[in-house]
This record gives C-alpha cells, structure tokens and sequence, in this order.
C-alpha cells in the first residue's frame, strides 16, 4: 500500500510596505488589487503610511509654516497637532477603507494603540515634536498577523507624558520590519527607485549608496529612505527594495551578494 506524507503547509513570509504620504491620493483600485495578489501568495502584509500631501494642504489652511531638515520635516507643537489629526483622522482610514474595498481586512493603527511604539525625541532642538523610535511592541502586530488582519499604522507616536511626536514613515517601516523580523521591506514612492543621472538603478550597494550621498547625488527626502534601507539590511532584513507604484524598482543588497 502506498502511502504519503502529510503535506505541511508553507511558511507564510513577512513583509513590511511603506506608502509614502505624496502618492497616497493617486492610487487607484489597480493599485490596491496588487497587495491582494502579495496576500494571496502567502505574504504576510504591515503598511506604513506617511500623509505629505494632505500635512501640507491643513498646515498650510491653518497658517502653520513647517520646514525639512534632510528628509525629516521640523514639527512645531503647533504643527504636531496638525500632523496628528490628519494622519490618524483623514489619511489612515481612508487608506484602510481602500484596502478592505480591495477584498483586504485591514486595521488603522497609529503609535498611541496598544502602546505600539514607544518614542523619545529625536532632537528637539532641530526638529521639534519629532520621535525617536525606542520599542515597537511586536507582539501586538503578531496578534493581528495571526488573525489575517493588515495593520495600518500612521507614524505617530507618543513622549511618556502622552505627547504626540511626528515619526518618519521611513524610520517607522524600518523599526517594524526589524522587530517583527519580515523577510522584505518595500519603500513605495513617487519615484520608482534610486535615480542617478535620471536612471533608475536596478540593484545597488551600501557602498554605492554612500558614494553617490558624498557627492550629492542621493538628497532630499530619499536620505532617509536609504538610511531606512541601510539600517534594514544591515540589521538582517533580507530583502530591502524602493519601489514605485508597479512595485518595482530598485532592489539593495550587501556586497557579499555580489561576491
């Protein structure tokens, strides 16, 4: 008699997207139908949100200035107040209004829930009510993975005192990704990848990426996604990519790789 062994069931990998904030309104249900097709090929899915777009239209509705100091924006106590509602308020549930349309049950976080992130001030005297990430509570994103719900989170967190603090989304797609240990991190933007010379580079290196820091090349609001990158990969993440709305892009890996 023939016999066989009991299929075991594959390992569900982790991955950890990041939607930043100057695309989000763009997006349509194409868009959403392909973090669908990630879930259905056995990914485990946490997004991160940023919210620019609609920061800068309510700053700017309530007279508040606000500047960016290499990709991180300087939040005042005015500010933060703003950031905050429209983070938590507009953008979040928007956002997990269009994934549970698109066949996904999501859930909206932000740092304040279940204590998920625990911040300190990352440097008060340059940016303000802007956070450090100390701790991510990874078991409360567990509990929701294991129950076939997408986290949302919005990247605010909160001082000891209940203040909210203004958080990267890059760092914060990092930090998580790192504390739930995901198989891949995507840094979705506006510009699919790392463009050098108007070309978008398919695979890099820390290496490169430093050299191409040194000399200008790489600025702005994409510092803090290669930091993110560079601390994601460094620290063990396997995959780390920066990708644009069809999900492809630029992928970085370790020069041992390349080996």
């Amino acid at each position: 008699m023939t016999t066989f062994k009991s299929t075991q069931p594959i390992a569900r990998k982790r991955m950890v997207i990041k939607l930043g904030g100057s695309m989000l309104e763009g997006l349509d249900d194409s868009f959403f139908s392909k973090f669908k097709q990630l879930q259905d090929a056995g990914n485990d899915l946490i997004i991160v949100h940023g919210g620019g777009i609609a920061i800068n239209q309510q700053l700017a509705k309530n007279g508040v200035t606000s500047t960016v100091v290499s990709g991180i924006r300087v939040t005042s106590k005015e500010a933060v107040g703003i950031v905050q509602s429209t983070l938590v308020g507009q953008v979040n549930p928007a956002l997990v209004h269009q994934l549970n349309k698109g066949g996904i049950d999501a859930i909206g976080l932000s740092g304040y829930d279940g204590n998920l992130l625990t911040c300190t001030l990352l440097d008060e005297e340059l940016y303000g009510s802007v956070g450090h990430i100390e701790h991510v509570r990874a078991e409360l994103l567990e509990t929701f993975l294991v129950a076939g719900l997408v986290p949302v989170i919005a990247c605010i967190g909160a001082t000891d005192d209940g203040e909210p603090l203004n958080i990267n989304a890059d760092t914060v797609a990092s930090e998580v990704a790192l504390a739930i240990k995901a198989d891949s991190l995507l840094l979705v933007t506006d510009t699919p990848g790392i463009k050098i010379k108007e070309e978008v580079q398919r695979v890099v290196t820390p290496f490169k990426i430093a050299q191409w820091i040194g000399t200008g090349e790489i600025y702005g609001g994409m510092l803090p996604k290669v930091k993110a990158a560079l601390d994601s990969l460094g620290a063990g993440i396997p995959t780390v990519q920066i990708v644009g709305q069809q999900l492809e892009g630029t992928a970085i890996k370790s020069e041992g790789v390349f080996a």
